[in-house]
């Protein structure tokens, strides 16, 4: 894995989960972390495991992705802090339940926002100064952008849009030396599950269900999608752009039988 020495990394919903994991990684790799949540002290928690792993500290701000001055801010902190942009994770995301027969349209609306249009803001926002550096971005999509799957309709549609969002801009950019992809994770153990309103007996089964839907037999680790976002950004994966990458236990690759 080639280092991330010097390079300016933003990471949003990085106060838990997959976000927090992949600042951590990145830090510990060398890279300058810029680390954006909306619950501060989970940030503080972060910016302290990135100095465990002997990352330089990281620039901590607080901001709802679905407020476009928050969003504005984060590109205005970061180049007053670094002066440069050379890779953006966008991480931040939710998950709620919900079908066609019980999905609002302002349920389906707050996902859409958190999901897709802050992306879409903040990766406009730093496109111009990821020319400069010929930098990346590396999209968290997941295995729901991929294959269908009922009782999380909303959540579905925003992850497809991820998905085809990272593979337009990979071409809009490739020209200009800018790489874009995405991982796709399966079921992975964070609190995100939880938040979508899962309590602990259902969420215990639903792990335990992964034995049979994931074909590795488990649900997966934040480290394990942190790898996979460390090694999109690198220059390891120098000639990969518009990729979308399953890190979920071969469960994109499985049918019903």
């Amino acid at each position: 894995m080639s280092t991330f020495k010097d390079k300016v990394i933003i990471v949003t919903g990085a106060s838990s989960g997959i976000g927090a994991g992949a600042a951590v990684h990145l830090a510990s790799l060398g890279g300058l972390l810029v680390i954006v949540g909306r619950n501060v002290e989970k940030l503080k928690e972060t910016a302290a495991k990135i100095v465990t792993v002997g990352g330089a500290p990281a620039l901590e701000l607080q901001a709802d992705m679905t407020k476009e001055p928050e969003v504005e801010a984060i590109v205005t902190a970061t180049l007053a802090k670094y002066g440069r942009i050379d890779v953006l994770i966008n991480n931040a995301g939710i998950l709620e339940t919900g079908s066609i027969e019980n999905t609002s349209l302002e349920q389906f609306d707050r996902l859409m926002n958190t999901n897709v249009r802050s992306l879409y803001q903040l990766t406009m926002l730093a496109t111009p100064e990821l020319i400069k550096t010929k930098g990346n971005i590396v999209n968290v999509s997941s295995v729901c952008g991929l294959r269908a799957f009922p009782g999380v309709l909303a959540y579905n549609i925003s992850k497809a849009a991820v998905d085809q969002f990272t593979a337009c801009v990979a071409l809009e950019l490739a020209s200009k030396g800018v790489r874009v992809n995405a991982v796709n994770p399966g079921v992975i153990v964070t609190e995100i599950h939880k938040r979508g309103g899962m309590d602990e007996e259902t969420y215990a089964k639903f792990l335990e269900h992964c034995k049979v839907t994931h074909a590795l037999g488990r649900p997966g680790d934040v480290q394990e999608v942190a790898a996979a976002i460390a090694f999109l950004a690198s220059d390891a994966a120098s000639f990969s752009t518009g990729v979308s990458l399953p890190v979920d236990g071969g469960r994109h690759a499985m049918c019903p039988r």
